[in-house]
Formats: C-alpha cells, sequence, structure tokens
C-alpha cells in the first residue's frame, strides 16, 4: 500500500522545502506533475515525495480511480432505478480522492464529506456499505473504529471542527497519527470551518485539511464565494498550505505525504486546495444544466483524471491488454457486488430506528420507543418484538 512513509527511511532524504522546517507557505502556484496529455512533469520539492511509486503502484492507482468511478456509475443508476433515496456523484474527483486516500497510514482517523466514497474504498469500506445509508437502511453505513474513518457527514463543514478535536486528542495520547477533514469549497464559506482552523492553528493540532475544490457548491460557482486563492484563506489562521492540480494523482499523493509528514514531526496541520471539477450534478436531485456552461464541463472534461494517468502508463509502455482486462475485470465484479448488496440488503426492523441516538440509555427515547412499540402491537396484536 501507498502510504507517506513507503519506501523512505528516516535519514535517506533531505526535508524538503515545505516541510515541518518552512511551515509558512503560502498557497502560492498550482503543482502539477502529470499533464492532461500524460507528460510526467519534474518538481524538485514534490518528486521527492513520490519516488518510491513503481511502475506496479502506478498501475494500481489506476485500477483504483477505474473502479470508483464504476461503483459511482453504478450507485447512480441505482438511484435512478428506484434503488437508492439519492446519491452524490464523485465523477471527475477520483485523483485526489485516491491520491491522498492512498497516502494514509492505518492509524490516521478520516472525517469525510458525503462525496468521499472514494476514501472510504480506499480505507476498505465494504462497497455494499457505501451505500447503505443512501437507501435508507442504517443511519451510517460502517463502523468507523473498524476502519477509522468516520461517518460520512452531511452538514456541510461540521467534519473539519470533528477533525480538530479528534487530532487534539492525538496529541494528548502522544500518538504521531493524523486526523484528515475532506470538505469542498463550498465548506470554506462556513463558520465551522473558520473555527476548526483556529484551533488547529492554535494548539498546533496534527490535521490536515483537504479542501476539493469543484468549483461548484451546488449552484454556487466558487468565484462568487471567494476572490482569492481558497489555500490562501488558510494562511490567515497561521496554516500553511498548498495548491495542487486535483486531477493529478501524483501531485495530490505527494502534497498529502508532505501534509502528513508536517503533523507527524509535530508541525501543526496542513490546508491542500486540490483543484478538481464535478462533472456530474450535485447529487442526483439536481440539474447541473440550469446554472452550468456545457462548454466548461467539455473543457474539464479533457482533463480528466483517469485518462491522464492512462496516457502515462501508455507511454511508459504499461498499458498493456492484460492490464486493461485486469482493471475491468475488477471493476465489474466491484459493480456487481454492489448492487447485488444493495437489492438484497436487508430491511430494518421498525425499532431500529431507535439504535445508536444516544451511547447510553436515555430516557426520553426509551419513551418514545415504548409508545411506537405499542402502536405497531395495535396493528398484529403481537408483542413479539422480533415480530416488528
Amino acid at each position: 500500500m501507498l502510504t507517506d512513509e513507503a519506501g523512505r527511511g528516516a535519514n535517506q532524504a533531505p526535508e524538503p522545502a515545505n516541510s515541518v522546517k518552512n511551515p509558512r507557505r503560502t498557497g502560492g502556484d498550482l503543482v502539477q506533475l502529470l499533464t492532461p496529455s500524460g507528460e510526467r512533469i519534474s518538481h524538485p520539492e514534490f518528486d521527492l515525495w513520490i519516488s518510491d511509486v513503481s511502475d506496479e503502484q502506478l498501475c494500481s492507482l489506476y485500477e483504483d480511480m477505474v473502479v470508483i468511478r464504476r461503483i459511482d456509475a453504478e450507485a447512480t443508476a441505482l438511484q435512478r432505478q428506484g434503488e437508492l433515496a439519492l446519491w452524490p456523484p464523485m465523477l471527475g474527483q477520483e485523483a485526489t480522492q485516491i491520491g491522498s486516500g492512498r497516502a494514509l497510514r492505518s492509524d490516521d482517523f478520516v472525517f469525510p464529506t458525503y462525496r468521499d466514497n472514494g476514501v472510504a474504498y480506499c480505507r476498505g469500506v465494504a462497497v455494499p456499505d457505501l451505500v447503505r445509508a443512501w437507501r435508507g437502511n442504517a443511519l451510517f453505513g460502517w463502523d468507523p473504529y473498524r476502519y477509522n474513518i468516520a461517518t460520512q457527514q452531511i452538514m456541510i463543514g461540521s467534519q473539519s471542527l470533528h477533525a480538530t478535536g479528534y487530532a487534539m486528542g492525538i496529541q494528548d495520547d502522544g500518538a504521531d497519527s493524523v486526523a484528515v477533514a475532506y470538505f469542498g469549497d463550498g465548506a470554506t464559506s462556513e463558520g465551522d470551518v473558520s473555527e476548526a482552523m483556529v484551533f488547529a492553528a492554535s494548539f498546533q493540532a496534527p490535521v490536515v485539511f483537504i479542501c476539493q475544490n469543484n468549483h461548484w457548491a451546488i449552484s454556487e460557482p466558487v468565484l462568487v464565494q471567494s476572490h482569492v486563492q481558497l489555500a490562501d484563506r488558510a494562511s490567515g489562521f497561521g496554516i500553511p498550505s498548498m495548491r495542487v492540480d486535483g486531477n493529478d494523482v501524483l501531485a495530490v499523493l505527494s502534497a498529502t505525504r508532505i501534509a502528513l509528514d508536517r503533523a507527524r514531526k509535530g508541525g501543526g496541520p496542513t490546508f491542500i486546495e486540490a483543484l478538481t471539477y464535478r462533472m456530474g450534478p450535485h447529487t442526483t436531485a439536481d440539474d447541473p444544466t440550469r446554472y452550468r456552461d456545457p462548454n466548461e464541463l467539455e473543457d474539464w472534461a479533457a482533463k480528466d483524471p483517469i485518462a491522464r494517468l492512462k496516457a502515462l502508463l501508455d507511454r511508459k509502455a504499461l498499458l498493456t491488454g492484460e492490464l486493461e482486462a485486469r482493471v475491468k475485470a475488477k471493476a465489474d465484479a466491484v459493480a456487481a457486488e454492489l448492487r447485488s448488496g444493495t437489492i438484497n440488503m436487508p430491511e430494518p426492523a421498525p425499532l431500529d430506528v431507535f439504535k445508536h441516538v444516544y451511547s447510553e440509555e436515555n430516557s426520553w427515547i426509551e419513551r418514545q420507543k415504548d409508545h411506537y412499540t405499542r402502536y405497531l402491537q395495535s396493528f398484529s396484536g403481537s408483542a413479539q418484538e422480533g415480530a416488528l
């Protein structure tokens, strides 16, 4: 697995300029290591952090992105067919999610948005669990402590506070793991994100803020929300930041490793602005044609994150028929697992709605549960809870 420490010993490489020893970098220029045509660009600072990435790992990153795009397409189809109530597509954002997700260690803790299904896939979450809440069968899809990823957050930006608080707990424990918060460009206009960055900077908490700037906060363009680079907002809180091409999986991987390294060494938080694009709707309840110029979509389609990595593999003579067949077979298998798991997902029992509301017994909830139990029994006359 690719991590921020993969293939590099403690004394093998000098510290790059953008490390814990130089913590006041602002957003600056956009970092790109892989052009849309698949050309590899050298960067003296960021190259260091992906020097261990082998040809085999490049193929693995390509497979990851193809698979999560297929998950996204299958889930969208399932929603259109009435099997899911809603789905938030991640089409176009695969490089940001895979590049950052594969940089993490297993003991790092992730606080995602509702759109970060690619990150959840990297953490090992079972594919059907990605849609459990969207089908309405559960309040959440997985055990956060099993995969070290919190449940997906619908409230915009609030997970940044959770991440900062968790990171402060890491400090108290004396560990070197890192909390990672994902959010979109729209969330940077929320007070919760500002408050999270205030606390993260004040306590130098080991947290990485990854802003997926996909250019649209539902129907509001990013240029309306901010007249400066989003990465430069972080500098106002005393947090170093980076701007990377979010459709470049290598640039995202490198930037995330830099940020994780800083946090592990006590250098505090980092803000990463990954410039990408939401190719689909905000959710399946949205119609982006009402507010988005089709020419803009066409321009960004030419910067597709999967196509550019595929072009690099072709340049390196790695794009063999065997590789493409293997990747397609994996994507097909995962899509079939998702469809089967969704359609055959057990329905929750009526009283399950009262589970997990509080961590301990609560008289208010117990009273509601009792009333609802007696209401259900009035239809069947059965006092057996298993029949409810």
